[in-house]
């Protein structure tokens, strides 16, 4: 199985480096294409560059949702290290940056773990919870029963145990038991009801627009709240967006990873992830590790 837990580790270690001004990536650039969207997401530090070029169309059936290309570069000299597959990098390194948020954040980490939805993102977080946390207990929910057991097949082949439901009245129930839930959808509405754990920690993934959300605004607007990236949140997460957040409120993911674990009591923790090249720039340092100066 991919090494999860060491992938999120990589990324804190990318997130300390910006911090101490060691890594860069400006905000991604998206160009809209019929039925989706292009981003190109450049970042670097001193010892590779990464650009991942990369299509989102929702609406696809018969192709991939996510296609694209990460470029690696070695910064000093400009060698072409290698390409590596863009949709298994996105999957990865979001499922890593999700684990790394549940370790800091999370009150309980044992499960049960709700992922909703049954695409690549949905698989990733399943196996990344499975093994960087030791969750046993998952529950896949999603709205094709044929989807949906798939991927649990899937990831019944690499050994993790899932079990799976469909009907709206047992996505409730699994809704309420969940100490972990994961959303995962390419829906633009709520696929999740407020009627979760007092003490539970969802991570929003899915939606990456201003219009798209997939929490209700009820549970943003009662839970704590933090963000993969507090500037790029700002433009891209509808889940807050919608919500009317008060981004005074909202703490990045780089300043919780130090020092005890900031975890409320009593009340619900979400972080949201729209995704950053930084992440990019970590998946790529794992995998070159020994090809440049990394």
């Amino acid at each position: 199985m991919f090494e999860y837990h060491a992938l999120s580790e990589a990324i804190a270690e990318v997130l300390r480096a910006r911090r101490a001004g060691l890594a860069h990536a400006p905000e991604r650039l998206a160009v809209p294409v019929p039925g989706g969207v292009l981003l190109c997401m450049p970042a670097a530090d001193a010892g590779i560059a990464v650009v991942k070029t990369i299509t989102v169309h929702p609406g696809n059936r018969e192709r991939p949702v996510i296609q694209g290309e990460v470029t690696v570069i070695e910064s000093a000299t400009g060698r072409r290290l290698g390409v590596l597959d863009g949709p298994t990098t996105t999957a990865r390194r979001t499922a890593a940056v999700s684990l790394l948020a549940a370790r800091r954040l999370a009150t309980d980490v044992s499960g049960p773990l709700l992922v909703i939805g049954a695409g690549v993102q949905a698989k990733a977080h399943a196996a990344a919870f499975w093994q960087g946390l030791g969750v046993r207990h998952i529950v896949m929910a999603g709205r094709n029963r044929a989807r949906v057991e798939a991927a649990a097949a899937a990831l019944a082949a690499e050994g993790i145990a899932v079990r799976t439901v469909v009907e709206a009245a047992a996505v409730v129930q699994a809704t309420r038991q969940a100490a972990l839930i994961v959303t995962a959808t390419t829906s633009c509405e709520p696929v999740l009801d407020d009627v979760v754990r007092g003490d539970v920690f969802v991570s929003a993934v899915g939606s990456f627009t201003p219009e798209a959300a997939e929490l209700p605004a009820s549970l943003v607007a009662r839970a704590a709240l933090f963000v993969d990236d507090l500037a790029a949140a700002k433009v891209e997460a509808g889940d807050y967006l919608r919500a009317g957040v008060d981004w005074g409120t909202v703490t990045g993911l780089e300043d919780v990873l130090d020092g005890p674990p900031p975890r409320p009591s009593g009340r619900p923790v979400v972080f949201k992830t729209v995704g950053h090249a930084l992440f990019d720039l970590a998946a790529a340092r794992q995998a070159f590790a020994g090809s440049a100066a990394v």
